[in-house]
């Protein structure tokens, strides 16, 4: 212990060897120390103890134990916990780095099938769910992110499941089907990218908020540099489908929303930042709570590029219309009385005006006139003005001239686009109650929709679908005002078809109109992967571990008898650190079937996946 807080202290006075957290780097250390960097062996060299441990004096020469010092990074309570000393026993290492110390991919498996609560933050919420996360080097990925084949294709119509057809394509051949995908999202995204690159108006995220009391709990802390480096994966690619006249909205909470809007200001530019809207959540205070009672989320609202993008304005209000009345029957509608005063001006610009009714007009003291003498006596002879019984004058401002629409402000109350106890119900009135909690309501998506101006056949991508509450305000907008706007969802929870894809289908029956499409990656690794969530004991882990080494593809850095000779360590660990050590021996470029892979006899695909995936891909064109 005295050895490993010496190297501590002395490596942590080169600020290149620490992070931002005061942690050594110590796969940046374990770099220089195969490549026997000078100035990391002059640093050891300083500390006597040290050079003692980790140089052997040859002829008066100190020779650096490369090694012996390598061997002391990897292992000396850095990693002492039982599950990483077992990684290291059998190989899961690159160059001496562990996958956890390359912030390359993030991918995320649920521990078991559990309904993703995207907002929520109550204590009391909490749930006993696990996500395995995995952090992928960039030398070990080729092809994880390559297009994938499709699987087990349905349609859905208001008469309800029939038989796929084929895509649907416009005159420039892009697919105006709305679409359901299962699958990882990352993965999702890649294989839809040439399709809907550039094409997509709007995104719209409500991505797990890593709060660590909103239904999230994650293996090895899902820690806030992990879930950055999921999202930015993320973001990265969905920036590539929008058009360049879209917008992107993340519903986020306050623990995670500023550093996300680094992200964001790198990958979409901060000159195309355009607000941070709050929504008003929650219509009541919880007494409870340790410190401010939690009632709002954020939404973080960028544009591709907002010198091309149009601001949607909201429906006026019956209120905001009822104030124009029209006492005198103008000819030109109904009209409001506005003030022919301002409150900033110049003393030299006041004036006193006579009109030819006999009524004369000045500003108030302190205030000063809005228009020039000459524009008022126009707008007196236009008969713009309105004479008053008590001698006031004002200006007619006309309904007809004002703006057909109205800005919206960066505050949205409940009141106006829903809280969460009215989005439970919403979704209870279609699936019932306690299948999904805390969903977004169809009021506020529709308001996004909106103000992000989707219009007539523009498409619409949420890639956290969770009980497609996105879907449902496309389709809800698209009965109201006669549109065809299509969106596309991807989730990888095996609720998508229960309460996803259902949740769709029940409103396309409500409204007698609509289809779908959906269809999922076909798996291969992930077979595994959901075999071993789905295992209750250990015995039933060591038959999908021979099973694995039969049929599956392991990861490269994975010698087989160095797991068979571990064995027994292997049974000393917790069962779901055997679990995850399962799920981190396959290779994840197999997670699914590669597109490259479609006529490989290895994979099986059938004629019905060959068919679907040519159609799509449009690989027989």
């Amino acid at each position: 212990m005295k050895l490993y807080a010496a190297v501590e202290a002395l490596l942590k006075n080169e600020p290149n060897y620490v992070t931002d957290d005061g942690d050594l780097k110590k796969w940046v250390i374990i770099s220089k120390a195969q490549n026997c960097d000078t100035e990391l062996i002059s640093l050891l060299l300083e500390n006597p103890e040290i050079k003692t441990h980790f140089f052997i004096p040859i002829k008066d020469i100190l020779v650096f134990n490369q090694a012996l010092f390598i061997q002391f990074m990897e292992q000396k309570n850095y990693l002492n916990d039982s599950f990483t000393a077992y990684k290291n026993k059998i190989g899961l290492t690159i160059d001496g780095k562990f996958l956890n110390q390359r912030n390359e991919v993030a991918l995320v498996w649920p521990y078991k099938d559990c309904i993703l609560e995207g907002g929520q933050s109550r204590e009391e919420d909490k749930r006993e769910e696990i996500f395995f996360n995995e952090v992928l080097a960039q030398d070990e990925i080729n092809q994880l992110l390559d297009p994938k084949v499709l699987t087990n294709v349905k349609t859905y119509t208001s008469n309800g499941e029939k038989v796929f057809e084929g895509f649907t394509r416009n005159e420039q051949g892009t697919i105006t089907d709305n679409l359901v995908i299962k699958g990882n999202n990352l993965l999702a995204l890649h294989s839809l990218k040439e399709e809907f690159a550039g094409k997509v108006k709007l995104i719209y995220i409500d991505p797990p908020y890593n709060t660590g009391k909103d239904g999230f709990g994650y293996n090895d802390n899902f820690n806030h540099s992990t879930w950055l480096t999921f999202m930015k994966n993320r973001l990265e690619v969905a920036r590539n489908f929008l058009c360049d006249n879209g917008s992107i909205w993340i519903s986020l909470d306050d623990k995670e929303m500023h550093y996300c809007k680094a992200i964001c200001d790198e990958i979409f530019g901060k000159e195309n930042f355009i607000s941070t809207i709050i929504w008003n959540s929650k219509y009541t205070v919880s007494n409870d709570a340790k410190y401010i009672s939690y009632q709002h989320e954020n939404i973080l609202f960028y544009a591709k590029n907002k010198s091309n993008f149009t601001i949607g304005l909201l429906e006026r209000t019956e209120e905001q219309n009822g104030s124009y009345k029209n006492p005198d029957n103008d000819k030109k509608g109904v009209w409001k009385a506005t003030p022919l005063h301002a409150k900033s001006g110049k003393e030299e610009n006041n004036y006193t005006i006579n009109f030819s009714n006999g009524i004369t007009w000045s500003p108030p003291k302190g205030r000063y006139p809005r228009y020039s003498k000459q524009r008022l006596i126009d707008i007196f002879d236009e008969g713009g003005l309105y004479f008053n019984k008590n001698g006031g004058v004002d200006k007619k401002t006309y309904l007809s001239e004002v703006k057909q629409g109205v800005t919206s402000g960066s505050v949205w109350n409940y009141s106006e686009v829903g809280h969460s106890h009215s989005n439970n119900e919403e979704l209870a009135s279609i699936l019932g109650k306690g299948i999904f909690e805390n969903p977004k309501g169809t009021s506020l998506i529709k308001k996004i929709l909106k103000i992000g101006n989707v219009r007539e056949n523009e498409i619409v991508l949420d890639y956290h679908a969770g009980s497609a509450t996105t879907a449902h305000a496309v389709l809800e907008l698209n009965k109201e005002d006669g549109g065809n706007r299509q969106f596309i969802l991807c989730e990888q929870m095996n609720y998508i078809e229960t309460v996803t894809a259902n949740r769709i289908q029940k409103v396309i029956e409500r409204n007698n109109s609509g289809s779908f499409t959906y269809f999922e990656l076909k798996k291969y690794n992930q077979t595994f992967i959901d075999k071993i969530l789905e295992a209750k004991d250990s015995e039933t882990l060591f038959g999908i571990w021979e099973e694995m080494k039969n049929k599956s593809f392991l990861n490269y850095n994975i010698a087989i008898q160095k797991q068979e000779e571990h064995i027994e360590d292997f049974k000393k660990l917790e069962f779901s650190a055997q679990q995850e050590l399962l799920i981190t021996l396959l290779d994840k470029n197999q997670l699914y079937v590669n597109l490259s892979s479609l006529e490989d006899k290895d994979f099986e695909c059938t004629a019905e996946e060959l068919k679907v995936t040519q159609d799509f891909y449009q690989l027989n064109k």
